[in-house]
């Protein structure tokens, strides 16, 4: 699998195109003023939250470099976000169908498994009540207590 190595000092300087790698790891470093504390015998540090928006899909692109890119006129550009919204939704239901398939059949094979598992489990407790019925029988019978 593409690994893209994305601890470095121009990562928030360049965007990455998703198809290209399979795997990504984001890394962040924090500096602070001298005067905001270190954490080693200064003042406590305040938690620091950070907020990462990740687009996908057709949120993703960038119709504003492609309109330039293209000369397009702004209906062609909206007829062009249509077009690529309505292609992104043919592709999520097409994604969810395969799933669902994929589902579906796990499902049916787990359901198999437990019918095959309950007729197992009943033979072999029906198995026992009948052995233990002889056994029971033929013990009563060397005790002389029935005959």
């Amino acid at each position: 699998s593409n690994r893209l190595p994305i601890c470095n000092k121009q990562w928030y300087q360049r965007r990455v195109r998703v198809d290209d790698y399979d795997m990504f790891s984001i890394c962040f470093t924090g500096k602070r003023k001298a005067d905001q504390g270190s954490g080693r015998g200064g003042p406590p540090v305040d938690d620091l939250s950070v907020k990462l928006t990740v687009k996908r899909g057709v949120e993703a692109k960038s119709y504003n470099d492609l309109a330039k890119a293209e000369k397009l006129k702004p209906m062609e550009l909206e007829l062009k976000k249509l077009e690529d919204l309505a292609e992104a939704i043919v592709t999520d239901f097409a994604y969810m169908k395969s799933r669902e398939k994929l589902m579906r059949d796990t499902n049916e094979s787990t359901n198999s498994r437990v019918l095959w598992f309950s007729i197992f489990s009943m033979a072999v407790l029906l198995g026992l009540a009948l052995w233990q019925v002889f056994y029971l029988k033929r013990f009563f019978k060397a005790k002389k207590l029935i005959e």
